[in-house]
């Protein structure tokens, strides 16, 4: 086998990956004419809150709906591999080049075994999926997502976070599903000024039947 058709050598320094990712990613789409020849990987500063959101509110089943080429499911990974008990990521992409560009990117990274690539169409995935998810990142098909929204309520954990990509840059197309979220009972939601905007809606339920601490 010659240089040119050697796989890449598995990164050591995650960071060093994203960066290039990222890199590759901007270069990429700038040289597309057409939309759906895109990557349209998230940006770096909305990954990294992700991230951290899942990180402080120890996720442990989370769901991504559009992969890509994995970048976002590379920081998700990393996340879920640093909170005890958590599962691996389940992530959605319907083109098979790019679920195919994630699973080597995650294998480069040596986070293979924290992420599960599903090909296929998204709603018909997630009609099949058993659950409970305790977060889920919408980051695909916008207009599709109330749809896959209502599939999963029975399978979201009590103190669930949605998470939605594109709030600010798209709200047209993303106004379908914010109005579904917001009809249902016990959600907080905001939009973060982030990158395109991040959608983050939390459910945080009734509080304990107990009363306050009495002052002496």
């Amino acid at each position: 086998m010659s240089d040119s058709n050697m796989p890449p050598a598995p990164f050591r320094d995650l960071q060093a990956l994203l960066r290039e990712l990222e890199q590759e990613g901007q270069a990429h789409d700038a040289a597309q004419s057409e939309h759906r020849n895109k990557r349209l990987n998230l940006e770096a500063p909305t990954a990294r809150l992700l991230q951290l959101l899942l990180l402080s509110g120890r996720r442990r089943r989370v769901l991504e709906i559009g992969t890509s080429n994995g970048f976002s499911a590379l920081w998700i990974a990393d996340a879920l591999r640093r909170i005890p008990g958590a599962r691996p990521l389940i992530t959605i992409e319907r083109d098979p080049a790019r679920a195919e560009a994630a699973r080597r990117n995650l294998a480069r990274a040596a986070l293979d075994r924290w992420a599960d690539v599903r090909l296929g169409d998204a709603t018909a995935i997630v009609a099949g999926l058993e659950g409970p998810f305790d977060a889920v990142f919408f980051d695909a098909d916008r207009v599709s997502a109330p749809g896959q929204l209502a599939l999963l309520l029975p399978r979201l954990e009590e103190d669930v976070l949605l998470l939605a990509d594109n709030a600010l840059s798209h709200p047209q197309e993303i106004a379908g599903y914010l109005e579904a979220v917001e009809r249902l009972p016990g959600f907080v939601t905001t939009v973060v000024t982030v990158g395109k905007g991040l959608h983050l809606a939390h459910r945080i339920g009734a509080p304990p039947a107990t009363r306050p601490a009495r002052a002496d």
